[in-house]
């Protein structure tokens, strides 16, 4: 566990400036995470600059808040997760959680922080079981989900003639609801999918799948994994000739990252479904310029931006409610607009869904791009009421 930095700074001279009796409150939020592993690039300490960013551009300090930010590696485990969420809240005084990628580790922090009534804001696990049957009064999921790269990027796939589909799918709870809720989408659009692998979690070779996928004829060839799963899949379907020989390649969740690691020669007319762009318009590209001058000249990903915006609207809360009890935090969660630089305004709804836009991109071709982290062109954007699974469709038991 590493302890990354200490707000601690006095609010004394802010208060008597005002005028205002301010009762100072201390907060401590611990980033949890991947920082060794397949998703370290797209979550990892780039999630705790911009959980610090959201804590400095709030200015706590001088708003009678101190934060004190603490992080750790789940190693995309469940139980060292769980480990972690349940030593920080019930030892370390930890308030609220953020991030989590891998979904099975972040199932298992969501039960962990209802039991202990704390605040859980994930922004960097998929499954949108998260606000369906696991959703918790604790919980905010806040960047994307199964549900919204299936009707982006798979829907996208199908309506461009990919009616018939293979699945290359990763064996946990993440790969398994972004193929449920894929082949929803193209049943419903009427493809059909020929047939499906699961690979282990995290894999190296991935050449045996990719010829099961191959020899099924499928029009497209659906990567439900992330990260250097992704990276790894796309790069040996390169090298078996696969795109080359018809079939098309759906990565059904790729990140920025991702394609920085595969190059765009690589990487060049991929479509992808993504909630942040560091290049989208000028309030995105002035945060991501600080984040990059924060992280070895990295621009962002979805992730990590997500962090940032849960952080700021959390600390948001709590200044509105006058307290850093879990509940009354939520209901102010909930009850307030969001507005951020990053996702523009948006709301939580009572099943911890978090509604903004999301956006369809295509991978640019070298020739196209303009220098470096110049990815991705717009190519659709998809408002929430197309982006997010209906209300009364999730099956969450908050919802009456």
């Amino acid at each position: 566990m590493t302890r990354i930095r200490n707000f601690t700074l006095a609010a004394i001279a802010a208060t008597l400036l005002s005028g205002t009796a301010l009762a100072e409150t201390s907060v401590k939020i611990g980033v949890l995470n991947d920082r060794s592993g397949v998703y370290a690039d797209l979550s990892g300490e780039g999630s705790v600059v911009a959980a610090r960013m959201a804590v400095e551009d709030f200015q706590a300090a001088e708003k009678g808040i101190t934060v004190e930010i603490v992080s750790a590696d789940h190693q995309n485990k469940p139980d060292v997760a769980s480990t972690i969420a349940r030593q920080w809240y019930d030892q370390d005084g930890v308030d609220m959680i953020v991030d989590v990628p891998t979904s099975s580790a972040a199932l298992a922090v969501n039960d962990i922080t209802r039991e202990k009534n704390k605040v859980f804001i994930n922004s960097g696990a998929a499954t949108s079981d998260l606000t369906g049957p696991q959703c918790s009064p604790n919980t905010v999921h806040w960047t994307y989900d199964t549900y919204a790269l299936a009707h982006g990027t798979g829907g996208a796939m199908v309506g461009a003639g990919g009616k018939t589909w293979f699945f290359l799918t990763a064996d946990y709870a993440f790969g398994h609801a972004l193929e449920r809720d894929t082949t929803a989408v193209i049943e419903a659009a009427g493809g059909e999918v020929l047939g499906s692998v699961r690979h282990p979690f995290p894999g190296t070779d991935f050449s045996s799948f990719l010829l099961q996928a191959q020899s099924s004829g499928a029009n497209v060839i659906g990567l439900a994994n992330a990260g250097g799963d992704t990276i790894n899949s796309i790069k040996q379907a390169s090298e078996f000739g696969i795109t080359q020989a018809g079939q098309s390649l759906a990565g059904l969740l790729v990140f920025l990252t991702d394609v920085h690691a595969l190059g765009l020669e690589t990487a060049q007319g991929l479509v992808l479904t993504e909630s942040f762009y560091w290049d989208l318009n000028d309030d995105t590209r002035a945060w991501s310029k600080r984040f990059a001058e924060a992280h070895d000249g990295d621009m962002p990903t979805m992730v990590q931006a997500g962090v940032y915006a849960g952080v700021l609207h959390y600390l948001k809360a709590i200044e509105a409610a006058g307290t850093k009890d879990a509940q009354p935090v939520m209901a102010k969660m909930k009850e307030m607009p969001t507005d951020d630089p990053l996702f523009g305004k948006g709301s939580i709804r009572e099943d911890g869904r978090k509604l903004h836009n999301m956006y369809l991109f295509r991978v640019k071709t070298p020739d196209q791009s303009q220098g470096p982290w110049d990815y991705y062109e717009l190519v659709a954007t998809l408002p929430p009421e197309q982006a997010w699974r209906p209300l009364e469709e999730g099956g969450c038991p908050l919802v009456k």
